[in-house]
């Protein structure tokens, strides 16, 4: 690829060992960014990162639990110690609880907060000390889902929890944009990744989940992941350099139907 967008720049990506958090990694990755990936699960980050670095691209990994702040802070501190720098941060780990209110506690309310708005939080407050030293960046792709800009039953942890994903990231847009540093979300829909695993065992097997999408999208069909990557790859480059506060629905027209289940 003879463009590189992200040339001399240091991406770090969570939930990158699979689906779209490792095709977030590559893309960056081959459009000159250097990468670190991590995942709660560390060898399949070594895993992605290896295989980047097969490609002649360059990527490190760590495990890092995104629900451990301190762990956050060391692994963005050793980044920036080695590397230099951190202009870009996607914030992609996250959890579905499914139930309606009575289906589920209190606790798996906290749960849902904890990993799917508070640890992304933690993340940007982690990284903006960093992108205020080199006087800016793209301090964040923060993964919501188009379940937080549509309403669906029996999702009200989800639902609650990604709508909430993008809210704070307009307003962390809003507070740091005389600062040079943009934050946006990023909403997919259906996409086909390991992470619709649950979901397909509950219908009974793979031909029953696509039945449900190719009637749930009017596209009829999942996303690919290397799709999605492209619309990353956009967010997190000078080609969005005056888009902030935005949150991009990627889901082939899931959320002009409404909407009925969610996916990422």
């Amino acid at each position: 690829m003879s463009e590189k967008l992200l040339a001399n720049k240091i991406a770090l990506v969570t939930a990158a060992g699979s689906g779209i958090g490792r095709a977030s990694a590559e893309i960056l990755a081959r459009n000159g960014a250097f990468v670190m990936v991590t995942d709660r699960n560390g060898a399949a980050a070594s895993e992605t990162a290896a295989s980047i670095r097969a490609e002649g691209f360059a990527a490190d990994a760590s495990a890092l639990d995104v629900a451990d702040e301190g762990a956050v802070a060391a692994v963005f501190d050793a980044l920036v110690r080695e590397k230099g720098g951190l202009h870009i941060l996607h914030n992609h780990a996250g959890i579905q609880v499914a139930g309606a209110m009575e289906a589920i506690e209190s606790a798996d309310m906290r749960r849902s907060y904890e990993i799917n708005v508070v640890a992304q939080f933690a993340a940007c407050r982690a990284a903006l000390p960093h992108m205020r030293a080199q006087g800016g960046g793209v301090i964040l792709l923060n993964t919501a889902s188009n379940a937080g800009v549509f309403l669906d039953k029996g999702m009200v942890a989800y639902i609650t929890t990604k709508s909430a994903v993008i809210t704070m990231t307009k307003q962390i847009a809003l507070d740091y944009a005389r600062e040079n540093i943009r934050g946006n979300a990023f909403c997919p829909g259906w996409i086909d990744t390991p992470f619709n695993g649950p979901y397909q065992a509950q219908l009974g097997g793979r031909e029953a989940l696509e039945a449900v999408v190719a009637n749930m999208v009017p596209m009829g069909r999942f996303g690919r992941p290397e799709e999605i990557a492209e619309a990353i790859l956009f967010l997190c480059s000078d080609r969005s350099s005056f888009i902030t506060g935005h949150a991009l629905v990627v889901d082939g027209g899931e959320c002009l139907a409404g909407g009925v289940n969610s996916s990422v």
